[in-house]
């Protein structure tokens, strides 16, 4: 078993997770879920671009999630090829770009000072944020694929096999380490940290959620969002993949083949939860809460019951983002690059864009009443909602 286990874990390493996920057991002959055609709606709304521009190239048809980091003022990308790039969030006007001449597989983070980004070889580089400069290095001892997160006095660092590094933002100095466990099989998705003034919350591959002390790492509590089932390794992954949503002093998560619940920060208390299985962070809006299902349902559950309003299938197996809330609106990314548009009412498609044909993983960020959207082909463009005539 072990060894098929390594076999897996390279082909979830080439593949979008979400199909390989529907694989019933560890039979290399079993049948993969097949995603549903494009739906053909009748759109009541388009999607305008406001600007558009290439970064690179993108993800390099690997299987990366390079999130733009937005500070309000600047937006910077990355690609895998080591383009990045400072652009007005605005008109899309390029401040400056860096060649890095290194292969990146995480980034980008950032805070009041610097941007941070992981290369290929496993060092964690900090650039300066007028100009991208490289203002020092440090060697990780694996590989990292979730971006690196700072609270201005430390950068927090999670490698692929669980282990949590923390740097001195001022010289690179490592500051702590905590190492998780992590199971014999895992999907090859990180959740980036969320590093605070106090605690840094991480997840891990088997199923816990932990907050560590941001000073010394020292972990202060932890919280199940699963519990391995089944006999097989496939059946019992139980992966948290997605950054919590912090929602004043309580954090809504959700994990694969887990729960989706909301944990007190203060002592890792659940508050309530319900049974789910998601890749993506979820996201809360007009008094609910969204929800990119594993198998592609999109739901939505009254934020108070925590009961099902709606559920919609039409995305099943395509691999959604996590959703976003524009207005009345919801917005998803698919595998094959299309974006639709759901009404938050009741989850019937309104709208849907063909973005990038390369596919859409990484989760899009609403600036206003715009959305940031970058593809994998490393198109990264502002896209406005607008109503069809």
């Amino acid at each position: 078993m072990r060894h098929l286990a390594t076999n897996f874990r390279r082909l979830l390493g080439l593949v979008a997770p979400a199909v390989i996920i529907g694989l019933a057991g560890c039979s290399s002959n079993d049948i993969v879920e097949q995603p549903a055609p494009v739906p053909d709606i009748s759109a009541s709304v388009a999607l305008d671009s406001v600007w558009s521009m290439r970064v690179g190239d993108g993800h390099d048809e690997q299987f990366l999630s390079l999130t733009p980091l937005n500070t309000g003022d600047m937006l910077y990308a990355v690609s895998a090829d080591g383009e990045l790039v400072a652009v007005a969030p605005d008109n899309g006007k390029v401040a400056w770009e860096r060649e890095l001449k290194r292969d990146i597989l995480a980034g980008v983070g950032g805070d009041g000072r610097q941007l941070y980004v992981v290369t290929r070889n496993a060092r964690l580089l900090a650039l300066s944020r007028d100009e991208g400069k490289v203002m020092w290095e440090a060697a990780l001892p694996n590989e990292v694929i979730a971006a690196p997160q700072s609270n201005g006095n430390v950068v927090v660092a999670q490698t692929t096999d669980g282990k949590v590094l923390a740097f001195d933002t001022s010289s690179g100095e490592k500051r702590w380490q905590f190492d998780g466990v992590v199971p014999v099989l895992t999907l090859r998705m990180t959740a980036p940290p969320l590093v605070g003034t106090e605690f840094t919350l991480v997840s891990f591959a088997n199923g816990r959620l932990v907050a560590l002390s941001s000073a010394n790492g020292q972990p202060l509590w932890q919280y199940a969002v699963g519990e391995p089932q089944g006999r097989t390794e496939l059946e019992r992954l139980v992966d948290v993949t997605s950054r919590p949503l912090i929602l004043e002093t309580a954090a809504l998560v959700v994990g694969y083949q887990g729960k989706l619940a909301l944990v007190d920060l203060r002592n890792g208390q659940e508050i309530w939860s319900r049974k789910a299985s998601s890749l993506h962070s979820p996201m809360v809006g007009d008094g609910k809460i969204y929800l990119s299902s594993a198998n592609g349902d999109i739901v939505a559950y009254d934020g108070n019951s925590r009961r099902e309003v709606w559920t919609r299938d039409e995305l099943a197996w395509r691999q959604p983002s996590q959703p976003v809330v524009l207005g009345d609106y919801l917005l998803v990314g698919d595998f094959e690059g299309y974006i639709h548009v759901l009404s938050t009412e009741d989850g019937s498609l309104q709208g849907q864009l063909e973005f990038d044909d390369e596919g859409l993983r990484v989760p899009m960020q609403v600036l206003g009443d715009s959305v940031l959207v970058y593809g994998n082909s490393g198109r990264l463009a502002v896209l406005e909602l607008k109503q069809r005539d």
